[in-house]
């Protein structure tokens, strides 16, 4: 099986896999904790899911500001040098 970096992790795993993971974190973390758990699981998910996209509304909002800034003016030529000896 060739693996990418864009294959999610849960579609390599059969519904065996899964019930094997289901009853190992039971076993471990008992009845009674595995909603809270899984409640944390929900809640962090949901916070990731939110600050990834502040962060691309950001990189839209900063790319939109650049798009909309005008241009600086071009450097002007010096006409007349002038110069600061004593040979004058």
């Amino acid at each position: 099986m060739l693996l990418n970096m864009t294959t999610p992790i849960l579609a390599m795993l059969g519904g065996t896999e899964i019930m094997w993971i289901a009853i190992v974190v039971l076993v471990l973390f008992g009845a009674k904790k595995v909603p809270e758990l899984m409640k944390g699981v929900g809640t962090g998910i949901k916070e990731f899911k939110k600050a990834s996209r502040d962060v691309q509304d950001e990189v839209h909002r900063a790319m939109d500001a650049e798009d909309t800034t005008p241009a600086p003016p071009a450097p002007r030529r010096p006409t007349d040098t002038v110069s600061h000896s004593d040979k004058a």
